[in-house]
C-alpha cells in the first residue's frame, strides 16, 4: 500500500511540475489507510480534490506565469515613465494587445503583449519610473501557447539585437518576433519576401498584414496614425471619437483649453522626468556650442495671396494649408546652396558630415512639452507632401502619440515661436545640428513699395542661430536672403523644383 501511495504521490508530482511550475503549493492535508482514501491538497489559489485513480483527468490545464519584461526601446533609453494602463489584473490580453503607453525622454511609445493569456501583476504605477530590463507585467500564459524566454531578457542596448529572431535569406537577416513570425507561418508568407518598415528593416505586423492583403485583394482597416484625422475647414465635433483606435484610448481625451490655477499654499518638489528631462540634457550640450544669431525680416505679401488661393485646393484635398510649408520647403531649396547648415560635427568637433536628407524639424509646443518632429526628406516632397507630413505630425503630438521615428534623424529645425506670440527670439541650437531658426508672428505693417507709395505688407521676421565654429556670418546671411527670396517670390522656387 505504500508503494502505491508512493506512486500516486509521484505521478501528481509531475503533474504539478509540468502544469504548475511557478507557482507555489503547500502541502495542507494528506491521510491515507488501508482502504486507498482519497488524496486531498490544498493549492495557494484554490482548492481541488483528486481521486488517485483519475488524476490524468483531474488537474485543470494552465499555462506558466511568464515575467514580461520592459525591452529596450532602443536610443539609448535605459529608464522609461509608466504614463498610463490599458489593462489591469485579471484581464485577458492576446499577442499584440495593448499593455500600456510609456514615455521615455525622447518618445511615447506604446507597449503590446507577446503572449496570449491573463495579466496576474502590474508590477508599476502611473507615474512610476520602469527600468529597461525589469518585470513590466506578469502574464499566466494559455496551456500551450509559445513562451520564449530569451525573448523577455534585454538589459543593454548592444543586447537588443538577441530580442528579436533573425533569419539568414539570401546573404541577409530578416529580422521579426516571434509572434510576427508565427503570424506569416500560420498564412504561409515567406518573411523574405515581405518589405519590412521598422527599424532596420525589422518587419512588424502591419507589414505582414498588408501583404496578405495585396495577396487577396482584402481592405485592410486603418492604422492608428491613420485614423488620427485633421479637423476639415468647418466644425466637426464628435464625429472624432467614433474614429479613435481601440488601442490609444489617450487619443480621445480633450486637452483643456486653460490650466485650472491651484494654490496649494506650499512649495512641491518633484523629479524631472520624461521631455523634461531631456530637455536638461539637450540644452546642457547646446550650451557647449558658441551661437552666431542674425536677425531678418521677410514681406510675405505675395505669398499670403498665394496660400488664400491654394487653401480651398487643399481642404479639398482633405489637407489644412499653413505657410510652414512654403518656409520648409525654401529652407530646402536654399540648403542645397549651402549644405554646411545641413551638416552635423561629432562631439570634440573634428569631423564633420554632411547630411544627404534634409530632414528639417518643428519644434512643437504639447501638453508633454517641448517636442520636435522632422519631416523627412524634404528635398523630395512637394509642398502638398509636406503640408501632409505636417497635418499626420501635429495630429499625433496633440494626441501625445508622437513616435521615436519622428522625433529622431533631423538635420535642420525651424521654430514657428510666431504663432504663439513675438517677433524676434534666440533660438537655440540642437545638437548635432548647426542651424536653427526662430519665426516671428506675422504682422500687417506700413511699407514703401516701388513707387514710393506706403502700403499695408505682411511682416514677418526670422532668427537665425548657427553653430560659429563651422559657419561664418557671410554664409549665413546668404541662406537667409536666399529663403528670403523664395518666399518673398513664390514664383521663383517653381523654377528650382524637382
Amino acid at each position: 500500500m505504500a508503494a502505491v501511495t508512493r506512486g500516486s504521490f509521484s505521478v501528481f508530482r509531475r503533474l504539478l511540475s509540468q502544469q504548475y511550475r511557478r507557482q507555489c503549493f503547500q502541502l495542507q492535508n494528506f491521510r491515507s489507510d488501508r482502504t486507498l482514501q482519497q488524496l486531498t491538497f490544498r493549492c495557494d489559489r484554490n482548492l481541488q480534490v483528486f481521486d488517485s485513480r483519475t488524476l490524468h483527468s483531474g488537474v485543470v490545464s494552465r499555462g506558466p506565469i511568464v515575467q514580461f519584461k520592459l525591452s529596450d526601446i532602443g536610443e539609448g533609453i535605459m529608464e522609461v515613465t509608466v504614463k498610463e494602463w490599458y489593462v489591469k489584473e485579471g484581464d485577458k490580453v492576446s499577442q499584440f494587445d495593448s499593455i500600456c503607453e510609456v514615455q521615455s525622454d525622447k518618445a511615447s511609445v506604446t507597449i503590446t503583449s507577446r503572449y496570449d493569456g491573463v495579466i496576474r501583476k502590474l508590477y508599476y504605477d502611473v507615474d512610476a519610473t520602469a527600468l529597461v530590463g525589469k518585470p513590466l507585467v506578469d502574464i499566466e500564459t494559455e496551456s500551450g501557447s509559445e513562451v520564449i524566454q530569451e525573448e523577455d531578457v534585454v538589459e543593454t542596448p548592444a543586447m537588443a539585437r538577441e530580442e528579436h529572431t533573425h533569419q539568414e535569406i539570401k546573404g541577409h537577416k530578416t529580422q521579426a518576433t516571434p509572434a510576427v513570425r508565427r503570424l506569416a507561418m500560420e498564412n504561409n508568407i515567406k518573411l523574405s519576401e515581405v518589405l519590412g518598415t521598422g527599424k532596420d528593416g525589422r518587419i512588424l505586423k502591419e507589414d505582414i498584414l498588408n501583404f496578405l492583403a495585396k495577396q487577396t485583394g482584402a481592405i485592410l482597416p486603418p492604422t492608428p496614425s491613420q485614423e488620427i484625422q485633421t479637423p476639415g475647414p468647418g466644425p466637426a465635433p464628435a464625429p472624432a471619437a467614433s474614429a479613435r483606435p481601440v488601442s490609444t484610448p489617450a487619443a480621445t481625451k480633450p486637452l483643456p483649453k486653460s490650466p485650472k490655477l491651484v494654490f496649494t499654499g506650499k512649495d512641491v518638489t518633484e523629479p524631472l522626468k520624461g521631455f523634461h528631462k531631456a530637455m536638461v540634457k539637450t540644452m546642457m550640450a547646446a550650451l557647449k556650442i558658441p551661437h552666431f544669431g542674425y536677425c531678418d525680416e521677410v514681406d510675405l505679401s505675395r505669398l499670403v495671396a498665394l496660400r488664400a488661393e491654394l487653401r480651398p485646393v487643399m481642404e479639398g484635398r482633405g489637407v489644412k494649408l499653413s505657410y510652414m510649408p512654403f518656409f520648409i520647403k525654401a529652407a530646402s531649396l536654399g540648403l542645397l546652396h549651402f549644405p554646411i547648415l545641413n551638416a552635423s560635427v561629432d562631439e570634440g568637433c573634428q569631423n564633420i558630415t554632411y547630411k544627404a536628407s534634409h530632414n528639417i524639424g518643428l519644434a512643437m509646443d504639447t501638453s508633454q512639452g517641448l517636442l520636435v518632429p522632422n519631416v523627412k526628406n524634404v528635398q523630395l516632397l512637394s509642398v502638398f507632401d509636406i503640408a501632409q507630413e505636417l497635418n499626420r505630425l501635429q495630429a499625433l503630438g496633440a494626441a501625445g502619440q508622437l513616435g521615436t521615428a519622428d522625433l529622431t534623424g533631423g538635420t535642420f529645425t525651424l521654430s514657428n515661436i510666431g504663432s504663439i506670440g513675438g517677433t524676434y527670439a534666440k533660438p537655440v541650437i540642437l545638437p548635432p545640428e548647426v542651424t536653427i531658426g526662430a519665426l516671428g508672428k506675422i504682422q500687417v505693417l506700413p511699407r514703401f513699395d516701388a513707387g514710393g507709395q506706403v502700403v499695408p505688407a505682411h511682416i514677418m521676421n526670422v532668427s537665425w542661430s548657427a553653430d560659429h565654429r563651422i559657419i561664418d556670418g557671410a554664409t549665413m546671411c546668404r541662406f537667409s536672403n536666399l529663403w528670403r527670396e523664395y518666399l518673398e517670390n513664390p514664383a521663383s522656387m517653381v523654377l528650382d523644383l524637382k
